[in-house]
């Protein structure tokens, strides 16, 4: 984790620098995070789209929040793990994991409507299963 966490900060000070000179705003809207799916489009977001770099750094902020949370929750006493990846293990791997998983269940309305960090972790859990 502390490769995700060092990626993580590495991204929050280039950002700071980056989104300063950002042309137009990203309205609210176009960052809605209320399903899955509108995660697989923000995370899927193309690279020459206005929004791409906005888009990307709120992909890898949900991805860094929701592994964060869960290596928390789960290094409680008693709770399993859902998601044992490698300690090589980046944001970047994490994000294909999800877009691969988002591109092969994209048709599949109950999974694009649940809850994004339910879809994120399913996605984390099927790439780094806990054996």
């Amino acid at each position: 984790m502390k490769t995700f966490l060092a990626a993580g900060i590495a991204v929050a000070a280039a950002a700071g620098l980056s989104l300063s000179v950002q042309a137009a705003p990203v309205a609210d809207e176009d960052f809605n995070f209320d399903t899955t799916g509108d995660l697989y489009q923000v995370c899927a977001t193309p690279s020459d789209a206005a929004e791409h770099l906005v888009a990307s750094f709120a992909c890898r902020a949900f991805i860094e929040a929701t592994v964060q949370y869960h290596d928390a929750i789960s290094g409680k006493k008693n709770l399993k793990r859902l998601i044992c990846y490698p300690k090589t293990a980046t944001i970047a791997d994490g994000r294909r994991a999800f877009l691969a998983w988002a591109e092969a269940n994209k048709d599949d309305k109950s999974l694009m409507d649940e809850q994004p960090v339910v879809g994120l972790v399913r996605a984390l859990a099927a790439e780094y299963p806990c054996r």
